[in-house]
Parts: C-alpha cells; structure tokens; sequence
C-alpha cells in the first residue's frame, strides 16, 4: 500500500515578520501578500509572474528554508494552456475577425483558442460560462460584447480568480483589462461626412439597445446632426438587430416615408446590406436616389456593388490586443483604437 505525501513539507524553524515554525505554500504565499497559484508559478518559473513578485516570493522561500513538495510544482500546470473566446454576437464576420486577431497573438506562444458561443440574455448564462471556464480550466477568457458589458459576469470571473479582457467601445473596469474602440468618434465623421454631401434628411439604422455600442454610435451621429441644426425625429431612427433580415425590414419602413432619407447610416455593414436590398426592392438606386453608409469594413463591404462606404473598426487588431495582454499580465494597457471612414461608392450628393 503506497503512501502519499502530505502537502505540508517541514522545514528549518525560522521567524520571518512573526512567522515561526516549518513553512507550507500557505504559509510562503500569505506572507508574500499573493496567491498560492502564483507560488506556485513562482516554482516552476513561471514566465507570467511579475519579475518583482517572483523576487519577493523566491526570497521568503530562501528565509523559512522552504522546500516544494512535487504536490506545490503540479499546482501551476491545472490550468490549460487555452484562452477562451466568449460571444454573444450575430455577425458571423466579428467573430471571424477577433478569432483570426487573438490568433496572431498566440502564435509560437503554445496556447490555443477555444470558443464559447451563448444567449447573455439567458437566465442561466453566467452560470454557463462560469461552467467552460472551470470545465476547459482557462487560462484567460477573451469577452465580445455585449458578453463583455456584464458587470455580473466580469465579478463571477473574479471569484473564481480567472483572467480576462473586455472588449469593448468604451472602458470597463480597469484598464489593463479592456480593449477599446472609439465607436462614438466614428459615427461623428460618418455625420460630418454625409452633411458634407449635403444631406438633410438622414435615416438612422441603430444597433439592438443591448449593445453598448448602438448607443456610442447612435449618439455620436445625433450629436453632430444637432449642431449643424438637422433634425433626427423619432420616425426616421429605427432599431436593427446587427443583421441583413433586420436592415431590410428596418430600411424598408425607412425608405416607405412620405419624407423619405436621401441617406442611411446602418450601424453595421450586415444592417447596410440589407438596406441596399429593401432599396433595389422598391426600385431606388444607390447611390443617386439613398445614400448609405455601413460600420465595420467587413469583407462584404468591398464585394457590394457599389461598394459600400463605411467605417473600419481594426476587429482583427482588437483580438490581437486582447489575447497579448492575457499571455502578459504586465503589459501595459493598449491605447483605444479609433475607427476611420472608408470612402467608396455608396454615396454622393442628395438627388434634387
């Protein structure tokens, strides 16, 4: 019959800041003011601990006389060498883009990525993320929007002391931990552009008021059209669902005014696809009877005929950010990325 070793391994007495008596990780890891796992990581010489940390922590060792046990080296290797992508986003092509970013990132690093698509508006959705983060033991979690805006979920991820980056268009939560586009500084050059044109009466395709980022980019474009003194009345703003089914049915009702837009700004390049189909439909042209203009610069932008001027949001560029700063704890927070119009085809002046 085998016998196992206990965890605690014995030690010289010594007294460290009212310390005295033989030494565990426990012990080691309390005094240091961190966690076991980063003792641990400490140990195995770990590249994800900060050179300071690992100075503090190898230091208390050598005072107490602690020697690791084969129980403490295993500790740090429970976590997989996986970072996780959670999503709750119906364009197909974001999600393609963030995963190809995030995989840049992690090229040559060992680690690979899995995916975890889910309902945030779910009854159980924390709860189902908290189960593939223990279940796949993430090293890192990747969070899309509107995933990423849950307060609830970023709080549950703490508890169970798993990293994680949000991806958003604004900050959340502390720096370090976020990746930022300027959504609302976009839409202000898609207002200043189509005012530029001449356009008076514009149409507004928002994004589904779950995602922050129909909000950032709604109110950057009122904004503008408020101090140029154009109005935006509540008949000519209608809520999409970031797909081309609802810029269809959203462009439609749009383009069915009596006061009908010469312009539509659809807050996502699906939404803008769909509002060319709603106007060949009702036999307009684009870009002499509607203008339009789409976000995100996807590959369907370019492939529209004519192809489609819109803004581009660098997506792969913040999955690449997101999975660097979880294979680097202490790399310093990235600056937010600021979108730019693509000019092309899908607009001109207001037919007379």
């Amino acid at each position: 019959m085998s016998t196992r070793r206990r965890a605690r391994e014995p030690a010289e007495e010594s007294e460290v800041a009212g310390f005295t008596g033989p030494a565990t990780i426990n012990d080691i890891a309390r005094l240091a003011g961190v966690s076991k796992k980063t003792v641990s990581r400490v140990i195995n010489a770990s590249p994800l601990v900060r050179a300071e940390t690992r100075e503090k922590v190898a230091g208390l060792m050598r005072q107490v006389g602690y020697v690791p046990d084969p129980q403490a080296r295993g500790l740090a290797f429970r976590r997989a060498f996986l970072i996780g992508l959670v999503y709750d986003n119906p364009n197909a092509q974001y999600i393609v883009n963030v995963q190809n970013g995030a995989l840049d990132a992690l090229r040559g690093s060992g680690f690979e990525l899995v995916v975890h698509p889910c309902e945030s508006r779910s009854d159980d959705f924390i709860e189902g993320v908290c189960r593939f983060v223990q279940r796949q033991k993430l090293h890192g979690a990747i969070l899309l929007p509107p995933v990423s805006e849950n307060e609830a979920l970023a709080e549950a991820l703490e508890r169970l002391d798993v990293r994680y980056v949000r991806v958003g268009s604004v900050p959340f939560g502390a720096a370090a931990r976020t990746v930022v586009s300027n959504d609302r500084a976009a839409a202000v050059e898609v207002a200043e552009y189509l005012v530029g044109l001449g356009h008076r009466a514009i149409g507004l395709i928002a994004g589904p008021h779950s995602h922050r980022s129909a909000h950032e980019r709604a109110a950057g474009f009122g904004e503008v059209l408020a101090r140029h003194g154009i109005e935006l009345p509540p008949e000519r703003v209608v809520e999409g669902g970031y797909t081309f089914e609802s810029g269809v049915a959203c462009a439609g009702r749009l383009l069915a005014l009596a006061s009908r837009p010469t312009a539509i700004f659809a807050c996502n390049d699906e939404m803008a696809a769909g509002a060319y189909t709603a106007a060949y439909r009702m036999g307009l042209r684009v870009p002499e009877d509607v203008s339009i203009v789409g976000f995100d610069d996807s590959p369907l932008a370019a492939r529209l005929w004519p192809a489609l001027t819109t803004v581009r949001l660098p997506i792969r560029d913040m999955g690449r950010q997101a999975a660097a700063l979880l294979l680097d704890p202490a790399a310093a927070a990235p600056a937010p990325l600021t979108p730019h119009l693509a000019v092309r085809d899908s607009c001109g002046p207001p037919a007379r």
